[in-house]
């Protein structure tokens, strides 16, 4: 692999610097989504009842599904399940930064009463739940995922069911003072664009020290109506009125954000630009396999990614990579500092297959110009 260009490596000395010995902790708040994984890997040749091989790459996967397509047969896959965990926006972020030594609450589909794994896990901080969880057979490749969901009551959570739900006042109580309010995804809630109304026009007023960042995921919008995305920008946008919105996305995710605004296929910077134009909030920010992208009315900062050829977990990398960027941004980090913190809890999660504690970000920011040359 190239070496880090300067612009990283300038980075990454000066997040080694910027970031403190350790961390008082602190409340944040995540919503409003739910979900139970099943994490699946699919069978390419079995040998025997406990041995077998895995397809290994989504693009071998998918040269058998062409396959099967092109001789206009059917096609069958075995697969096996590799475990059980919670998922979606709600889990990866608290459980990140549970493990990082902050004190999450969510606000979220858990289940009615909430189901067993999410009480397992997090039973420990402040749960509100919102209805039923979605469910995803996350299909684990080497380079990528398969994930096969069906979501739950989140496909119409708007802001009158999250009022009967839970209650403007819990809210508050759950809100205010805390370091950050992390929502995600627009893409699995559709009327994410009320609920962002709401928060602006309804909570907001009664938050006596309200955070000052609000990270958005948009998740894959792909999923949703052009036009009812495009109307959704403008609450959004006049959610930043009251506090600094930072949507983060990924390389697809953000190329669709671009095409909304008019921007066809280009670099992944300046599809960055455009969905920053678009959105009209604080910041945005790109994240993919080689680098990562935040733009804001400073200007674009990027930062690369030393990636690997052997990752232990993939599903949820980019989770953990907002996880780092709003810890970024708890810590009042610089702007490219916090892309590399961001790269660094993605890259330790992806190599050992759970959240890094916030020892192990340091020592992976210590290292990280050290693992561009280990792939």
């Amino acid at each position: 692999m190239d070496r880090p260009d300067e612009t990283t490596t300038r980075a990454v000395e000066s997040c080694r610097d910027a970031l403190p010995p350790s961390v008082d902790g602190g409340r944040v708040v995540f919503g409003f989504d739910g979900y139970i994984d099943r994490v699946r890997e699919v069978v390419s040749e079995r040998q025997s009842a406990d041995e077998f091989d895995r397809v290994p790459t989504l693009a071998a996967f998918a040269d058998r599904v062409n396959a099967s397509v092109e001789a206009e047969s059917s096609l069958s896959f075995e697969w096996i399940q590799e475990g059980v965990r919670t998922g979606g926006h709600v889990s990866h972020l608290a459980r990140a930064f549970g493990e990082m030594g902050f004190d999450p609450a969510i606000v979220g589909c858990l289940g009615d009463p909430p189901e067993e794994p999410f009480v397992d896990e997090f039973g420990a901080f402040p749960l509100e739940t919102l209805g039923s969880p979605g469910y995803t057979d996350a299909v684990e490749f080497s380079d990528g995922k398969l994930m096969l969901t069906e979501i739950g009551v989140q496909i119409r959570l708007d802001w009158a069911q999250l009022e009967s739900q839970v209650g403007v006042d819990r809210l508050s109580e759950l809100v205010d003072g805390t370091e950050l309010f992390g929502m995600g995804y627009w893409s699995e809630m559709p009327e994410l664009p009320d609920v962002a109304r709401g928060i602006r026009e309804e909570l907001w007023p009664t938050l006596s020290n309200p955070p000052e960042t609000l990270l958005l995921d948009p998740g894959d919008l792909r999923k949703r109506e052009p036009d009812v995305v495009s109307e959704g920008v403008a609450q959004v946008s006049a959610l930043d009125d009251v506090v600094d919105v930072v949507v983060s996305a990924n390389r697809y995710e953000t190329r669709y954000l671009a095409q909304l605004a008019g921007t066809e296929e280009e670099t992944f910077e300046r599809e960055s630009r455009a969905a920053f134009d678009h959105l009209g909030v604080t910041r945005f920010v790109g994240h993919g396999i080689d680098g990562a992208y935040l733009v804001d009315d400073e200007g674009v900062e990027r930062v690369g990614v030393p990636r690997t050829d052997d990752p232990v977990l993939t599903t949820s990398s980019g989770d953990h990579f907002n996880a780092g960027l709003a810890l970024g941004h708890v810590l009042g980090l610089g702007r490219a500092e916090s892309l590399v913190v961001g790269n660094a809890v993605a890259g330790y999660f992806v190599r050992n297959g759970t959240p890094p504690t916030y020892e192990d970000v340091r020592t992976f920011v210590e290292q990280y110009l050290d693992y561009f040359d280990d792939a």
